[in-house]
């Protein structure tokens, strides 16, 4: 009975204690011990200076070795290291403007994935009530087939691209598109955008044009609405983005593609050829040859765009280069009705707008390509189709 006794009284003791002791004191903010953040985090984040030399005239490409051409030499904003453009990966198309940095001061910019419902965000989706609609476009080729040959020849009608049965791949593909176009620091749109500081949506009328320009008939008409009606269910074109060291983002395919399929619509913000003469934009799009130099248009997809921007271009005014195309640039006049509710009239507005075809050379025969090639330069001037 003795150890009950004691022990009972151990636990008065130190319930007496705890009742009776003072709550114990936080300790103040300035006793905490501080939190020292690494130094690599800390050159990282602080803002670097460069001190410029008296003389640059022995700078030299520090992937080849050579100082020829310094024309060419781009010289980095933080390291003060010279690098040939060519010599680059990817390669610089054109002068940057602005600070530049090397790839190894800049740092590899981690790659985002995206999960289902983000990719829906990113494209903005719209969901379809009515479940899975698919498209007859089976019905519709075979009708084609039927005309006699010569029919198809003089009558090249666009056609539909036909995106891929599984959603999972889908989804897929855009995420690639996603993902690249997040890495370039842009947003999706698939319209042409117009701003205030730069080209009015007026400028963009198919009367300023300097001779003439094509009108899509009422079938190519009906072609490109299904296809946008696509893109907006989420049923994009079989193309995976891909990353390529020399070249930077391109554009694969993903399936079988046939002749005269439409592929997508170039995007962007619309400005004046005469306010870009000097961008680095790399992958500028010609909009509108205007009879007065000053009012012709220019797309710009450097803040935002499609898959368009991503497709590779190629010199088409050589022979080696109407070789190797399989993608071709069309500008057409794109009619455009709205409503004139003082009058209940129907106005039409005529506008111009470029998209893109995949062209083969196998007389209509299905063909799977490896990467798609535009037949118009990247460096300036423009060229028109």
């Amino acid at each position: 009975m003795a150890p009950a006794t004691i022990m009972a009284g151990a636990r008065r003791l130190v319930s007496s204690r705890r009742r009776t002791e003072a709550p114990r004191r936080r300790p103040s903010p300035s006793t905490l011990p501080k939190k020292l953040r690494p130094m690599s985090e800390i050159m990282a984040r602080a803002k670097y200076a460069v001190v410029e030399r008296a003389d640059y005239s022995d700078i030299i490409c520090e992937q080849c070795g050579s100082g020829e051409r310094p024309g060419e030499l781009l010289l980095c904003d933080k390291c003060d290291k010279g690098f040939h453009m060519r010599c680059l990966r990817p390669i610089v198309v054109r002068i940057p403007i602005g600070s530049w940095l090397c790839p190894k001061c800049s740092g590899h910019r981690r790659v985002r994935t995206f999960s289902q419902k983000r990719i829906i965000d990113f494209f903005k989706i719209q969901k379809s009530g009515d479940g899975k609609k698919k498209c007859n476009l089976s019905q519709d080729t075979r009708k084609r087939r039927r005309r006699p040959l010569v029919l198809l020849k003089k009558r090249r009608r666009l056609l539909p691209f036909i995106p891929s049965e599984d959603p999972n791949q889908r989804l897929k593909q855009m995420g690639t598109l996603a993902s690249a176009l997040t890495a370039m620091q842009m947003e999706f749109s698939d319209d042409l955008t117009y701003s205030s500081d730069m080209a009015p949506r007026s400028a963009n009328q198919a009367k300023f044009e300097n001779g003439g320009m094509q009108v899509l008939s009422r079938e190519d008409m009906e072609t490109l609405e299904l296809c946008r009606s696509m893109s907006r269910r989420g049923e994009c074109p079989p193309f995976i983005v891909v990353f390529d060291s020399c070249e930077g983002y391109t554009v694969e395919a993903d399936a079988q593609i046939k002749d005269m399929t439409f592929i997508a619509e170039y995007t962007g913000d619309v400005d004046y050829i005469k306010n870009r003469e000097n961008d680095d934009c790399d992958s500028m799009m010609t909009l509108l040859l205007a009879t007065n130099p000053s009012e012709s248009l220019v797309i710009c997809p450097d803040k935002c765009g499609n898959i368009a921007r991503f497709i590779n271009g190629i010199n088409n005014h050589t022979p080696e280069g109407k070789k190797k195309q399989n993608c071709k640039c069309v500008r057409v006049l794109k009619l455009l009705t709205t409503l004139y509710q003082a009058g209940m009239q129907f106005w039409i507005l005529i506008h111009l707008h470029p998209f893109f075809l995949f062209v083969s050379r196998h007389n209509h025969r299905w063909r799977r390509v490896k990467k798609f090639l535009l037949i118009y330069a990247l460096h300036w001037p423009f060229f028109s189709l």
